[in-house]
């Protein structure tokens, strides 16, 4: 009865078009008012303890490294290196993609911002080149998404301070399922593109391409400090979030030039807004996971999944069919903040290594940002590409399912995840 008034609660409130967050709220309140604790003290401690935790402090900051490198020329600079390396081979724009792609996933750890300028970036070359728009805006969503794998990532911030995982390890964790999503996603162009007659760019000379090296080089040092000084315990997550800031910021304004100080307020703006959305979302969902462990929800979850309990790869299966049902209705990070708490408890119980069943939960949800109806970046690429929604949703259903691939692969051979994250975290 408590799982049903919790659920059904926050189903309903959503159903009536509140936002996420007012619904968590919502919801926190009914199960109050069901338990016969309501104070709204305790509820108001929680929201404000919800946001009051320093690991979260990498949100802001890699919003806003993001945003400075999509106005201050660090993206491009990555977009154009990609294109010299790759863009003369059949299909090379879509490739030019997902090098690029995956680069900025090193540097943002927004799913958003990278698609974002992805789309800007590629999406009008792809067309003149003859690709057919709704494939091409498929392929920068399905690369933009890998965004929350590699480290840096938002995601992983968020699951670690709701899980009270090692963020770093996370991190760590992330780098091999990342390049694997690019890989399938890569493999499933080739396939598409070679069916299109299409003549590619002429190749660059080897001059062209070092000199986009050279004025690339700036960007590709970020993601090395990042994951050297994670891995050799030089700085934290949070510390991590802050170097990439100030050092997108001084590259962009010192080195490219290309930021000047009029754009910095309103890259400061933009940051902040998707910053409160997040952190609001995350204060709003404490006082649900309080009232989840209060109503010893988690306990009655392990009792619906006992039947799975003895297998950990029939386990993970039911639960990652489980997130890819919420993921088509709910956007990445109330997903992340609702069922971290109800699955943690489950997962503990049967023995699932944490940090195994946070890459893989997080890539559910990142995944969750291409499947429609909701499909944030989706929407994105929509708007960036003035398309139909529909379009794009019939363009990336290749590359989703070759993700979804990659995602149920790791879930039967977990030493994909475990191997690699032992010997990055040394």
């Amino acid at each position: 009865m408590t799982i049903f008034i919790f659920i059904g609660s926050l189903l309903g409130v959503m159903a009536l078009g509140v936002p996420i967050a007012y619904a968590l709220l919502l919801s926190g309140v009914a199960l109050m008012w069901h338990l016969d604790i309501f104070d709204a003290q305790i509820l108001a401690q929680n929201v404000i303890n919800g946001a009051d935790s320093f690991p979260l402090l990498a949100v802001p900051f890699f919003m806003l490294a993001g945003e400075i490198m999509n106005v201050g020329g660090l993206s491009r600079r990555i977009v154009n290196l990609a294109l010299q390396l790759v863009g003369h081979r059949r299909g090379g724009l879509g490739y030019v993609a997902i090098v690029a792609a995956c680069i900025m996933a090193a540097l943002s750890g927004s799913a958003v911002a990278d698609t974002a300028a992805l789309a800007a970036l590629l999406l009008p070359m792809m067309v003149r080149a003859g690709h057919d728009k709704g494939r091409a805006g498929g392929l920068i969503a399905s690369a933009g998404i890998i965004a929350p794998i590699i480290p840096p990532s938002i995601g992983f911030v968020i699951f670690g301070v709701a899980a009270n995982v090692s963020i770093s390890k996370l991190f760590l964790a992330g780098i091999v399922p990342g390049l694997l999503m690019g890989l399938s996603i890569a493999i499933t162009w080739y396939l598409v593109a070679n069916k299109e007659d299409i003549v590619p760019p002429p190749r660059a000379t080897w001059p062209e391409r070092i000199q986009a090296l050279k004025e690339s080089t700036w960007a590709l040092v970020l993601p090395i400090i990042v994951i050297v000084g994670l891995k050799f315990g030089v700085f934290t997550p949070t510390e991590a979030a802050v170097v990439a800031a100030v050092y997108a910021l001084l590259v962009s304004t010192l080195v490219y030039r290309e930021l000047s100080l009029k754009q910095l307020y309103g890259v400061f703006a933009s940051a902040a807004k998707t910053t409160a959305v997040i952190m609001f979302l995350t204060a709003a969902a404490m006082v649900s996971a309080w009232l989840i462990t209060v109503a010893d929800i988690p306990a009655q979850t392990v009792d619906l999944l006992k039947p799975f309990m003895s297998n950990q790869t029939m386990l993970l299966i039911a639960i990652m069919v489980l997130v890819m049902l919420v993921g088509t209705a709910m956007d990445m990070i109330p997903t992340v903040l609702i069922l971290t708490p109800v699955l943690m408890p489950v997962i503990k119980a049967a023995g699932i290594d944490p940090i195994y069943f946070g890459v893989l939960f997080i890539m559910n949800n990142a995944i969750g940002l291409i499947t429609p109806p909701v499909g944030t970046v989706l929407n994105v690429v929509a708007g960036v590409g003035r398309m139909k929604l529909d379009e794009v949703t019939k363009g990336v259903l290749p590359f989703m399912l070759a993700e979804f691939i990659v995602m149920f692969v790791l879930v039967f051979f977990p030493w994909l995840v475990t191997g690699p994250a032992r010997w990055f975290s040394g």
